[in-house]
């Protein structure tokens, strides 16, 4: 990852950090789709260089990288986000800088807390009827995390969902692929 783009997001009265967050990475999120390679990943990443475990542990800033300028601006950032522009900021691109010794892996955690889905799908692995598999989970309590999170809109199957995010740091690059959501289990980013 050579170069980046950093967005940075306005709060005001209209409109509260969580608002945005949802409606920026939505519309990052539908970029990245609509730029997907052959084999569905992305050539573009994400990073959240104020992520902390404070009382907004995403902060307000987006940044993009991608390995060549040519790819960030193929996706046109400015232009997914111009209904936004009175609540974000794009800036332009620039290089990563050569002194970069710190590197994160950012991946999305999902929780199984669908107590219905689960059932269904204990149901039909165990032959059970599904009243007997909600007994089974009676007394289940939903997995609560204190993860950071993105609440999105599935447009596929028009629910919302919350997006959890974990920051691993690393002292070495990896180079892999990236999801449409620029997420990865294992590729780094520059941290800085």
């Amino acid at each position: 990852m050579k170069y980046y783009l950093d967005i940075t997001l306005l709060p005001d009265a209209e409109a509260n950090l969580g608002f945005l967050w949802q409606k920026v990475y939505q519309q990052i999120h539908l970029a990245l789709a609509e730029h997907k390679t052959a084999d569905n990943t992305s050539a573009v990443a994400v990073s959240f260089p104020e992520f902390s475990q404070d009382k907004y542990p995403l902060g307000s800033k987006l940044r993009l990288f991608a390995a060549s300028e040519s790819a960030l601006q193929a996706l046109d950032i400015p232009q997914w986000l111009q209904r936004l522009t009175d609540y974000c900021h794009c800036t332009s691109i620039k290089a990563v800088p050569s002194a970069v010794t710190q590197y994160a892996v950012f991946n999305r955690v999902q929780f199984d807390t669908n107590i219905e889905r689960m059932a269904r799908r204990r149901a039909k692995r165990k032959d059970e009827t599904l009243e007997q598999a909600l007994e089974y989970f009676k007394g289940f309590t939903d997995q609560a995390s204190e993860l950071p999170f993105i609440n999105m809109k599935s447009l596929s199957r028009q629910h919302f969902f919350r997006l959890f995010l974990q920051k691993k740091s690393v002292s070495a690059a990896v180079t892999g692929s990236f999801n449409t959501y620029g997420l990865s289990k294992t590729a780094t980013v520059p941290w800085f």
